[in-house]
């Protein structure tokens, strides 16, 4: 390929190297230039440009990105349009990436006109997002080139590709020793049930039992019998030596301990072992945590049918020194966060509303799938790590009540519900514990987003790193619920009329996290009888 500044009258089928604005003229870089082109240049008196020439043997850039994204691709990603030499893998489906570490720095090392460049290994992705992304960096590549990298490409069916997740059948079962808190163990359910729900498995068991050696191998005798894929078990203390209380279970059990530790903090105590063909995975400490940690790195590979050796945990050590979380018992840095404690984050449910927009319907008495909106709703709320849980009633409130009496959620009744969503709000705030950190407003008649996408909020909520406010969103679009800090409660009693905290958000966009979700579930709220149809026919 040739490359430089030619006569402009010599330039017919030459690339244009540099853009060119002028005189009505806006022509951008990589246009081929054409007889009629060249006329309009010599009209406003350019009579030469910078352009790259095409040779024998040359391969133009859209051709090469889209043959090498051909060779490169597995059955779990596609290719898109090529443009300006730029070719996009993107995921067909939710699943787990898995690329050839080798093959693609061994491409990139071929030529510097090739680059490939790709997301982190087994990391989880969802359907369309882009996993992979190949550039030429010149207009052209020599068919020289193009055939080294075909021959680095032969070595492999797919380079690059998206495992499906699978459905699994999971069983968790805790260990308890002495008084420990019902709390503890009820949010390690909450936790692990969204964990594995995420990744569409089931969580078909959860056993409470005691911390010896003979009921940890019955309960996992007993697993095995029910056909559960994987076992989890969160010991009341941690494994500390294979011949600890959890792996002495699995070995009585009739089954074999793979491997003790992980080079992962936060998850080094983590244990993989099996029972049949059943996996078993003793759970480290972090477990009990919804932030990312070494077990997810596990059940990521599980979920895609990806098997787990212990080659493959020791080989996690580059990149295994993930975030910090507050329960650590030794936290990196004494400045990650100030609190004593895990934020207490409440859950505020309006379902006060006379909704209007249905005509003669109460929408949150409606069902959809057989269960009622506002008991959906709730539902959700209660099963997340928010607590406590209050609900605002006041338009037809004992109906509502009836509803959701028999759940986790404290009710109060706000008697000026006529005058705006704004006095729930001021009901709610004021029926808070004083030790409240944080409180998270749902709308009663969102009954589609799901305790995962409640704890997403939780988790992201952070007042040391300024995320005091934090909003899911889908694709961009800001939705409800939102969490937020303490410190503006006083300024949500000051909201009046049937407004949320609109103006509130617009005052302090420097303390907001966008936190995107997986689910448009967040921008779906019922307040038509046409909306209402679309919910109950999904």
């Amino acid at each position: 390929m040739r490359f430089g500044k030619i006569l402009a009258k010599d330039a017919v089928g030459a690339i244009l190297a540099h853009s060119i604005n002028k005189n009505g003229i806006r022509w951008k870089k990589g246009r081929v230039l054409t007889t009629s082109d060249i006329t309009s240049l010599a009209a406003i008196e350019i009579d030469s440009v910078i352009v790259a020439q095409l040779e024998h043997g040359d391969i133009g850039e859209d051709a090469a990105a889209t043959e090498i994204a051909t060779l490169l691709d597995g059955v779990g990603v596609f290719a898109s349009e090529a443009f300006t030499g730029r070719v996009n893998l993107i995921a067909r489906f939710d699943g787990l990436i898995k690329f050839d570490r080798k093959i693609i720095e061994t491409l990139n090392l071929v030529d510097e006109s090739i680059t490939v460049a790709t997301t982190s290994n087994y990391e989880r992705a969802t359907k369309n997002q882009i996993v992979a992304t190949i550039k030429i960096i010149p207009f052209a590549v020599h068919e020289n080139i193009m055939r080294k990298c075909k021959a680095v490409l032969s070595e492999t069916k797919s380079a690059i590709d998206v495992k499906p997740f699978k459905t699994k059948r999971v069983a968790l079962i805790q260990t308890t020793l002495g008084e420990m808190k019902e709390s503890i163990l009820v949010k390690t359910t909450n936790v692990m049930r969204s964990r594995v729900e995420t990744l569409g498995f089931e969580l078909v068991d959860d056993l409470r039992i005691p911390h010896n050696v003979t009921e940890v191998a019955s309960a996992l005798s007993s697993s095995l019998n029910k056909k559960i894929d994987i076992c989890l078990v969160a010991g009341a203390s941690a494994i500390t030596d294979r011949r600890d209380i959890v792996p002495a279970g699995i070995s009585e059990a009739g089954g074999k301990i793979i491997h003790l530790g992980m080079p992962v903090d936060p998850g080094n105590l983590l244990l993989l072992g099996s029972v049949g063909k059943m996996v078993t995975i003793g759970l480290p400490g972090c477990a009990r945590s919804p932030k990312f940690n070494g077990i997810d790195l596990i059940l990521n590979r599980l979920a895609a049918d990806i098997s787990v050796g212990a080659r493959d945990i020791m080989l996690l050590g580059v990149g295994g020194l993930l975030n910090d979380y507050a329960g650590r018992p030794m936290p990196r840095s004494n400045n990650a966060r100030k609190y004593k404690h895990e934020p207490k984050i409440a859950g505020l449910v309006l379902a006060a509303g006379q909704s209007r927009r249905m005509g003669s319907i109460n929408k949150l008495l409606a069902e959809i799938s057989g269960e009622s909106m506002i008991r959906r709703t709730v539902t959700s709320l209660v099963s997340s790590l928010a607590t406590p849980v209050i609900a605002i009633t006041g338009h037809q409130s004992e109906k509502v009540l009836a509803k959701i009496n028999d759940l986790a959620v404290d009710t109060v009744y706000n008697p000026a519900y006529r005058n705006g969503l704004s006095t729930s709000l001021h009901k709610g705030l004021a029926a808070l514990p004083s030790d409240i950190d944080g409180v998270l407003v749902c709308l009663g008649d969102m009954p589609q987003v799901s305790s995962t996408i409640i704890n997403q909020l939780i988790e992201a909520f952070n007042p040391e790193e300024g995320n005091e406010i934090c909003i899911p969103t889908w694709r961009g679009k800001r939705g409800n619920p939102v969490l937020l800090s303490s410190r503006f409660f006083p300024e949500v009693n000051k909201i009046d009329g049937d407004v949320g905290a609109r103006e509130l958000l617009a005052r302090y966009p420097e303390f907001i996290l966008e936190v995107e979700v997986a689910s448009n579930s967040v921008l779906v709220d019922i307040d038509t009888p046409q909306s209402l149809e679309r919910a109950q026919c999904r």
